[in-house]
């Protein structure tokens, strides 16, 4: 495992190289374990599961859209469980307050009479948080959400405060309904890392579903990491290495999807804006992170193309002419992929 033995840019010692074969191989144990936990509970939902998974070792958020009923909520609680992770739920509502989620400070007044101000912490203080139906919350409650996920910290009352490590937002959208809703804006949109579709699962796994959900039992979670182990898990993936030909790969396929650099000629009439170098780092991460999570020590270009919808889906627009001519963002996605990569 020579390729991820590297330290402060230079070869790492025998005892150096032992060490982190012993971290990886417990890592990659333990997230197997992880994994296996969620499909325990999430049937026909792997692909899924593995995003999420990518998103947090990542040390990103991801907002997960579907329609109703597909265990949405279900998935971010059994994730929280399997990974050890404290865990709120914020059901977003057009009438949801930024104080509702942040906290807010008040007065307190002892038995002597003395005043006092306490600040009681709202749901973002937790590990892994998730904003249910995040486009029902006003533009005001989305943009302090935002600052969250940004610099991990919020600002209640003129003071800066500290959110828990690791922190993580999973949020969730339903594409139906749009009445009374506002659509998150591309600066929200950007600081998730991906953006997960989440479909109808196949014939057989909806029916060990209702076997599984209909009966007297149910099955639960276990912890397989905590929030120690997770963040070190979170190091390793920054520690892994990146070869020349991903590298590249990325840099072609986040490049080439800019209506300013196309890498496909009709590009430049069918987007009206491309992913900025955001998309790039969160591709560099995830599919290091895939490729911990399989046990490999190091990404290759299959994981390139395999998060590459992911990541760019919510990162490019459509223009006016591409989306009156029926034009697809995934096929358009697709297309580029094929092209940068080969």
């Amino acid at each position: 495992m020579t390729s991820i033995l590297q330290k402060d840019g230079g070869e790492a010692s025998p005892a150096d190289t032992s060490d982190i074969l012993a971290r990886f191989a417990a890592t990659t144990a333990r997230l197997a374990a992880a994994r296996a936990e969620v499909r325990r509970v999430i049937l026909g939902q792997d692909a899924v599961i593995d995003q999420c998974l990518a998103a947090v070792l990542s040390g990103g958020h991801a907002l997960i859209v579907g329609v109703p009923g597909l265990g949405k909520t279900k998935l971010v609680e059994a994730l929280a469980a399997a990974l050890g992770l404290a865990t709120r739920r914020i059901q977003c509502t057009p009438d949801l307050m930024p104080g509702d989620i942040l906290g807010s400070e008040v007065l307190d007044v002892d038995a002597a009479g003395a005043r006092s101000f306490r600040f009681i912490e709202g749901p973002v203080f937790t590990e892994l948080l998730m904003a249910d139906e995040i486009n029902r919350a006003s533009p005001r409650t989305q943009s302090a959400l935002l600052q969250a996920m940004a610099e991990n910290r919020v600002a209640v009352a003129g003071l800066n405060r500290e959110l828990p490590r690791p922190f993580h937002v999973l949020a969730t959208q339903n594409p139906l309904e749009q009445e009374g809703t506002y659509p998150l804006p591309e600066a929200q949109l950007d600081r998730f890392m991906f953006e997960i579709r989440i479909d109808y699962p196949g014939l057989a796994d909806e029916r060990a579903m209702l076997l599984a959900t209909t009966g007297t039992t149910q099955s639960r979670v276990n912890a397989a990491l905590d929030p120690a182990s997770l963040l070190a898990a979170q190091h390793l993936v920054r520690a892994m290495p990146v070869g020349e030909r991903v590298l590249d790969g990325i840099m072609r396929l986040v490049r080439g999807a800019r209506p300013e650099t196309p890498i496909l000629p009709e590009l430049k009439e069918a987007l009206a804006w491309g992913p900025g170098p955001r998309a790039a780092q969160a591709l560099m991460l995830a599919c290091r992170a895939q490729a911990l999570i399989d046990g490999r020590e190091a990404p290759s270009l299959d994981d390139v193309a395999s998060l590459a919808g992911p990541v760019l889906r919510h990162r490019m627009g459509l223009s006016f002419a591409a989306r009156a001519e029926g034009v697809g963002i995934e096929a358009l996605i697709g297309r580029v992929v094929t092209t940068a990569l080969g």
